[in-house]
């Protein structure tokens, strides 16, 4: 008689698979990239708040005091944090094209801000200067804040898939749809990253390629999967498996004892 021994260890993402029989996979929306706007936000708004001073303006009679850091060197760190994260969560770049660009320019945008020679370039171009205040960082960034909070930990699990042993299930919560697909020449893999969105936004996101086969045949891609590599070792696993297998029947080498 043979024995069969797993190469598996014991917290494998294979073993996990096995031993849960289901990998729930949620699909995030771009919102969840915009996280460095209010981090960005918070951070500046206590720099202001400790190393800023105190400025009174009088507004149709009234005076209103206000905490400005004196440097507008802030305000253009902001400005390109915001439009970095909606260029980045709008346009894709894969490769490593995409990652050179973005690093070179945030390097040349803080070498600037830290020399202080933003505020004599924008006043050169266009006689700007760019200030903003404390409580403009605070409300942006908590608006910011509230509704990223809301889409990564509340409306994403409204909308899941579902791999189990030999199905792949399609759950919508809202109106109560669930569509189903068997996995059987089931083809599920891992898109081609844009390394700044998906390693540096993302923290290890990435897009899910799924090809059905049989009697629905489809394609899709479930974007914004966090932990994608770990998540696709689990899925890989239970595609594989029949509906009546068990974590015990199944080996990563030999065969059954």
């Amino acid at each position: 008689m043979s024995s069969a021994v797993s190469t598996q260890p014991v917290g494998s993402p294979l073993t996990q698979a096995l031993a849960a029989r289901e990998v729930r996979v949620y699909s995030h929306s771009m919102i969840f990239y915009w996280w460095p706007v209010w981090a960005v936000g918070y951070l500046l708004a206590f720099v202001t708040r400790m190393w800023g001073e105190q400025v009174t303006f009088t507004i149709g009679g009234q005076e209103a005091t206000v905490w400005f850091h004196p440097s507008g060197s802030l305000g253009v760190i902001f400005t390109f944090t915001l439009l970095l994260v909606i260029l980045m969560t709008h346009f894709a770049v894969r490769g490593v094209a995409s990652l050179t660009v973005i690093v070179s320019a945030i390097a040349v945008t803080l070498f600037i801000a830290y020399m202080g020679w933003w505020d004599v370039v924008l006043r050169q171009l266009w006689s700007l200067n760019m200030y903003m205040n404390l409580s403009f960082y605070l409300f942006f960034s908590t608006a910011v804040f509230i509704v990223w909070a809301v889409s990564v930990f509340v409306a994403v699990r409204l909308d899941y898939y579902l791999f189990r042993p030999g199905q792949l299930v399609h759950v919508t919560v809202f109106g109560g749809g669930e569509e189903s697909f068997d996995t059987r020449g089931m083809s599920v893999m891992k898109m081609r990253d844009d390394l700044f969105r998906h390693w540096i936004l993302g923290l290890g996101s990435g897009d899910l390629h799924v090809a059905t086969t049989g009697a629905r045949k489809a394609e899709f891609v479930v974007h914004n999967v966090l932990f994608v590599g770990h998540k696709l070792e689990q899925i890989q696993a239970l595609v594989a498996m029949k509906p009546d297998d068990t974590p015990d029947k199944v080996f990563t080498a030999g065969g059954p004892a």
